[in-house]
């Protein structure tokens, strides 16, 4: 008896002192389990980032995403001039049909006379090098400021004529503006992501460094507003997986606004019954995209879509200290989240990879 006391005394201070970053509750339902490791259609994934590839690398990749039944792969990490140049070419020397190159902004010149004219030349050369798109990162709106170290708006008047060469040439802009809202909440007890913020306290934008989050996304939709014959494509689902009725009313309000599903899937998979409402009634406008290159995880996207799963772990505690349900699509709106909706977008991509 006294050896069982000894033995289980330092359990009991254990949970005594356990830390949330601990806490790892084993759930006891018992429900049915559909685990999706392949997608149901082939899809497009039209937010993903690679850097540094080689020949051997990209042969890896490929087998990858056969495995993930993932057809086509957009590298939003292109760069400009000569690197875009390098990128286009590991990626699509031996896999033409399977890569799709976005092209970067430099900011080097930002504070040039003729900048905006200047990127746009640049631009135009990186269609012609193999880009077939153009990503903006969060710095720019956020972090991204003039020689006077003034921060540089989304909506900036020199970036007009980005805006509107890119639909000029036809391709469309991945624009990732801003950060989740909590990020620039107090950091309490009511901050749905304290645990991400304490593990990572330089993602915090407190109001005496940064604009709110309010601005950072009203002048992203300015742009929007300014340029009506651009295809933008709002990351993230523009940070409102939280408030999917709010996003559905940009969706209607600016025709020229597409979105994606990088890096929220645990804002879809909390919200079901919802979530599923929102998805039939604006299946022409979402994307597939995932962000992070980890295959594993797409499994969670795949049953998320496909399945009426209940209660299931998200892939990232610091993201999601909640569980998952599945909505259960129906096949039409798999498809054009999958890969129909991409087509319309991205003009190159062959469209015998994919089901009619």
């Amino acid at each position: 008896m006294v050896s069982a006391i000894v033995v289980l005394m330092p359990m009991l201070l254990h949970s005594q002192t356990m830390t949330v970053e601990e806490y790892e509750p084993k759930s006891t339902l018992v429900v049915p389990q559909h685990q999706v490791t392949r997608a149901k259609f082939p899809f497009i994934d039209v937010h993903n980032h690679q850097w540094r590839l080689t020949d051997g690398a990209v042969d890896t990749l490929v087998q990858e995403m056969d495995k993930l039944n993932m057809a086509v792969l957009v590298n939003l990490s292109g760069g400009t001039g000569e690197a875009l140049k390098k990128n286009v070419q590991v990626l699509k020397a031996r896999y033409h049909k399977r890569f799709v190159v976005f092209a970067n902004l430099s900011y080097d010149d930002v504070n040039h006379p003729n900048y905006g004219k200047r990127a746009a030349a640049r631009l135009a050369q990186d269609v012609k090098n193999g880009a077939e798109g153009l990503k903006i990162y969060k710095s720019h709106g956020l972090t991204l400021k003039d020689s006077l170290g003034n921060r540089i708006p989304t909506d900036d008047p020199r970036f007009d004529p980005v805006w509107a060469k890119c639909g000029e040439l036809g391709i469309p802009v991945l624009i990732h503006t801003g950060e989740p809202h909590q990020f620039f909440e107090p950091i309490d007890r009511y901050n749905e992501r304290w645990l991400e913020l304490k593990q990572f306290p330089d993602r915090a934008r407190p109001p005496d460094k940064f604009p709110s989050w309010e601005q950072v996304m009203g002048e992203q939709h300015h742009v929007f507003a300014k340029h009506p014959n651009t295809i933008f494509i709002n990351a993230h689902l523009g940070w409102l997986g939280g408030d999917l009725t709010r996003l559905g009313k940009l969706l209607e309000k600016y025709p020229n606004m597409y979105t994606e599903l990088g890096a929220v899937i645990a804002e879809i998979g909390r919200q079901p019954r919802f979530a599923r409402e929102w998805f039939i009634k604006y299946q022409d406008r979402i994307m597939m995209g995932k962000d992070i290159w980890a295959p594993a995880e797409y499994h969670v996207y795949f049953r998320v879509f496909e399945t009426a799963d209940e209660y299931f772990d998200y892939y990232r505690k610091r993201h999601a200290f909640w569980k998952m349900y599945g909505l259960d699509l129906p096949d039409e709106v798999l498809k054009k989240v999958y890969y129909q909706n991409a087509l319309r977008i991205l003009k190159g991509v062959d469209r015998s990879m994919f089901p009619q």
